[in-house]
């Protein structure tokens, strides 16, 4: 409830509600960020490019519901027309990870490189679903209208994904 009262007061020009919902999510608007962007810099031009964008566009959003879903679309469409803009190829080993999730530095980059080696099996498309999916916890739904395409399209890459990446897998075990 407290919520959809927040957006109705950011559509109607509260700045003060408009960063109490960004500031709710704020950890997932930045790994969201960080997992296009590859580094912490780029990752908060981006979520300020995104907080300028949704002030100046909440006018715009046509269900409070949807704010949440509403708000990463436009935060991946600044981190793709940024990527696009700078023409940067993110580097698997420039990955950085947030300050918080570093427990096992050693471990953590262990598990990192063997997710990046099975995501670099799949193409850019399939790998760009699956993050989303798994890394983010995002519904087929959202990913759908982040990523431009119909959420039967969504599906068959996470499947076709998953399944290429298990099968490279099973391939390395019988060897």
């Amino acid at each position: 409830m407290k919520f959809v009262q927040l957006v109705k007061k950011a559509k109607k020009g509260n700045k003060k509600a408009l960063l109490q919902l960004i500031m709710a999510q704020q950890d997932d608007y930045y790994r969201l960020a960080l997992s296009y962007m590859g580094n912490s810099h780029d990752a908060m031009d981006a979520m300020e490019e995104m907080i300028v964008s949704l002030y100046a566009n909440m006018g715009q959003l046509k269900k409070e519901e949807a704010f949440y879903s509403w708000s990463k679309t436009i935060l991946v469409n600044r981190c793709k027309q940024m990527l696009k803009k700078q023409q940067k190829v993110v580097l698997i080993d420039e990955w950085e990870t947030a300050p918080s999730e570093v427990h096992n530095p050693y471990q953590q980059w262990e598990q990192q490189m063997d997710i990046q080696g099975m995501l670099a099996t799949v193409n850019e498309y399939q790998k760009e679903a699956i993050e989303l999916k798994y890394f983010h916890d995002l519904d087929y739904e959202t990913i759908a209208s982040m990523t431009n395409v119909s959420i039967g399209t969504v599906k068959s890459r996470i499947f076709q994904g998953l399944k290429k990446i298990r099968d490279q897998y099973r391939g390395e075990t019988h060897e």
